[in-house]
């Protein structure tokens, strides 16, 4: 399994209706690509930063699916996202590959 993990610190005066986007708009799009079987969207709360920071784990059956997102998909997709927000966030991307399936406790 492959995790296509984009961060995005977004200027708080905008958070909602921005999260109310990714949720309603953007992440359906990406996910109806056919590229990701889902995405999970997490708010970061061990920050002290000023302005929210936001984490979306789109999950992908291989790196290949990635590479077609990439190369199809992510420019027009990506653009549409910065013609709305550009210049109230900051973003980065990380592509993680899964090593162990859940690990869970046991109980003592």
């Amino acid at each position: 399994m492959i995790i296509y993990c984009v961060t995005i610190t977004i200027d708080a005066d905008i958070e909602s209706e921005w999260v109310d986007w990714m949720k309603r708009i953007h992440v359906p799009d990406v996910v109806r690509t056919g590229c990701f079987s889902e995405c999970r969207i997490y708010k970061v709360i061990d920050s002290n930063a000023a302005d929210p920071s936001y984490v979306m784990q789109y999950h992908c059956r291989s790196l290949a699916e990635y590479h077609r997102y990439r190369d199809n998909f992510a420019p027009a997709l990506q653009k549409e996202h910065s013609d709305r927000f550009g210049g109230r966030f900051r973003g980065a991307r990380q592509l993680l590959e899964e090593v162990a399936q859940e690990i869970r406790a046991q109980k003592v």
